[in-house]
């Protein structure tokens, strides 16, 4: 057996039984022997097949820790002869400290002369790890790069060259099929494997979601005929299952469905630790031009959310980030900027598109009710845009709230390997547009200072570290940007509703 990829670590959860972890190894022989060397009591599920390619094989396996009440739990295990690696699991009375990355790869060859080292800030990452261990790697977004695809797959460039009218009525051939399984499970293979990604992975569970380059860029927004074109879903299904294989663990068809909100739909889930809440938007799955996600999966979001009323702080994941300058504002720059094609294009599926901007005002004004009614702190967590950046929501609408209730913090950070946009553009965003959007009475998204600068965004390499005050996170969660510039984080405290400091 050669090892061709892993171990990648995966969070199941929490269960009565304890913290829940997956562990991916992909082979070209036999399945590998996975033990846990510490604590000795911890069992480790035999290996099951999740996905293949040629000779090679993606296998699981399972472990559960029992978590002890205030104390963490250093979870020691081995591949065969190879290595230990280790992992670190919360008290059940404990916060978890978490980080959170994007973008992980390079929309263009281009894109990889602009930086001195593709995954610098992977290293800083295990660095920090290593002082203090994460006990979660949070990926919004973009964990693979699929666009390569239209021109290392044959038949797929030939496709994308045919008039656009023959290319919506082709046929999806086994041929194609057959190139593009390959492709994904190279990409995964190849991307992870890097050895300061693959330490992370190794050493943090990771909870993922993908975003469009995991597919195809600009998934979803393109026009109907082209969306459902047989080829582009041909295209999507293998994403699909090489996404569940890969980022979830699983299958399309077998992974439990207690996990989603609604499996039929999407993978849009949740996760609960002590007072805190994890919601993960799967905002491709469903995407079209007039729409992120259907009626019923943001019903069943909702109700999840409201089934969790005890919460002190709930995080939600939005790859893609409510608060940003408008689309209208931003094809007027772009005219302005050349060579900015692929800027262009990310923009036209991000929610200010005029003709998502209802469904956003709805997804804000029900996580506005849920803090002031339930006394619970929100904090949104987003990638895609290759910046850091601190946007806010307020609303002066309900006077009665508590003051914290009625704001929310955005944290942007991306992307941990795709380079920033240009001076031009970034300095073009900082200025040129107003910072403030009234998007319905008494309600604003703004766009705030960058902490620790003048600046509004930060075109720089990030990722983001999420830290509670105290153990058993009832007091101020401290967000800590690490960028390319400095060895100091950019830091935003978050005070919880509780707390009018």
């Amino acid at each position: 057996m050669t090892k061709i990829l892993g171990p990648v670590l995966g969070f199941r959860g929490v269960s009565a039984c304890g913290w829940r972890v997956s562990i991916l190894i992909v082979t070209d022989g036999a399945a590998p022997r996975i033990e846990v060397v510490a604590p000795a009591e911890i069992a480790v599920t035999a290996p099951r097949k999740i996905s293949k390619s040629g000779n090679r094989t993606a296998w699981r396996s399972d472990v559960t820790i029992a978590q002890k009440p205030d104390a963490e739990t250093e979870v020691c295990y081995r591949i065969g002869a190879r290595q230990t690696h280790a992992f670190t699991v919360p008290g059940s009375n404990m916060m978890p400290r978490m980080a959170y990355g994007s973008c992980n790869g390079f929309s263009e060859p281009k894109a990889m002369k602009s930086v001195d080292e593709n995954n610098r800030l992977w290293g800083v990452l295990f660095n920090k790890h290593a002082e203090q261990p994460y006990h979660l790697m949070l990926h919004g977004g973009d964990q693979v790069y699929a666009d390569s695809l239209w021109a290392v797959v044959p038949a797929m460039r030939d496709w994308a060259e045919l008039p656009f009218k023959e290319g919506n009525k082709a046929k999806f051939t086994p041929q194609m099929k057959a190139a593009v399984d390959k492709f994904y499970f190279d990409l995964y293979c190849t991307r992870w494997s890097q050895p300061k990604v693959a330490e992370v992975l190794a050493s943090i569970p990771s909870v993922m979601m993908w975003d469009d380059h995991d597919i195809t860029d600009g998934w979803g927004s393109y026009n109907t005929e082209r969306q459902h074109s047989e080829v582009f879903q041909g295209l999507f299904e293998s994403a699909r299952r090489h996404f569940a294989a890969f980022q979830l663990h699983g299958s399309a068809q077998d992974e439990e469905s207690s996990v989603f909100f609604k499996p039929d739909k999407g993978f849009s889930f949740g996760h609960v630790f002590g007072k805190l809440g994890l919601v993960v938007l799967d905002m491709r799955s469903e995407r079209s031009q007039t729409q992120v996600l259907g009626k019923e999966s943001w019903n069943s979001v909702f109700n999840w959310i409201d089934q969790h009323k005890e919460l002190d702080h709930l995080f939600v994941m939005s790859s893609i980030p409510v608060v940003h300058p408008s689309l209208g504002l931003l094809e007027s720059l772009l005219k302005l900027v050349p060579g900015q094609q692929e800027l262009e294009d990310d923009f036209k599926d991000h929610w200010s598109s005029r003709s998502h901007l209802a469904e956003r005002l709805r997804l804000v004004h029900r996580l506005l009710n849920f803090s002031a009614a339930e006394k619970t702190r929100v904090t949104i967590l987003s990638g895609d845009v290759h910046v850091a950046a601190l946007g806010i929501i307020e609303s002066q609408r309900n006077v009665a709230a508590t003051c914290n209730s009625q704001v929310i913090n955005q944290l942007t950070s991306s992307g941990i390997v795709h380079p920033p946009p240009s001076a031009l553009t970034a300095f073009a965003l900082d200025r040129l547009f107003d910072n403030k959007e009234d998007i319905d009475r008494g309600i604003t998204l703004v766009m705030e200072k960058f902490p620790g600068t003048q600046k509004r965004f930060l075109a720089e390499r990030n990722w983001l570290s999420l830290e509670p005050d105290a153990p058993d996170g009832a007091n101020r969660i401290w967000a800590n940007w690490f960028t390319e510039s400095t060895q100091e984080p950019y830091t935003k405290v978050i005070h919880p509703v509780a707390d009018e400091a």
